[in-house]
């Protein structure tokens, strides 16, 4: 885009950058931690209904499956928070920042990989399990295109800053 400096155009420090990018994953953790609470719950309360009983084991495995993946989906995305505590006022804002954006990104693949399972149970349920299947490879593309194709592609010629 332009040729200015990472961070000169804000004239911040590094310490005010790390504080700026802290603040902005946070930001997006609250979006994403939404939707892996309504996943979440959606899939604790599955195994109570009377339906439940009637899923075949491949249904019961995609069903425990995608409630364990929403699960390590919703604990990499409170990570950043539980690391925030334990470092608080210890001068760890820049690994805090480097290592909780890391964690972001492994959970959305998490999660990408629970709404792909999700849907591939509910579909299979609904439709059959040949419909169940397109749909949750058209899930994963989605999501694969949407959060990492995307910014990939939009990334590319832009420096980190």
């Amino acid at each position: 885009m332009n040729d200015i400096p990472a961070g000169a155009e804000r004239h911040e420090t590094a310490t005010e950058r790390d504080d700026r990018n802290f603040g902005e994953l946070l930001q997006e953790l609250r979006v994403t931690q939404t939707g892996v609470q309504i996943l979440f719950a959606f899939l604790l309360t599955l195994a109570f209904t009377q339906r439940f009983l009637s899923l075949d084991a491949v249904q019961r495995g995609i069903y425990v499956a995608a409630l364990l993946l929403a699960m390590l989906a919703a604990a990499l995305f409170t990570a950043p928070a539980a690391l925030h505590r334990m470092l608080f006022r210890r001068g760890a804002k820049h690994e805090l920042v480097s290592v909780s954006s890391r964690l972001a990104g492994i959970g959305l693949g998490v999660l990408a990989l629970s709404f792909t399972g999700a849907v591939l149970l509910v579909v299979d349920v609904v439709l059959g399990r040949a419909a169940g299947i397109a749909a949750a490879v058209a899930t994963l593309a989605v999501c694969a295109g949407l959060w990492a194709v995307l910014p990939w592609t939009l990334s590319r010629d832009r420096p980190v800053r």
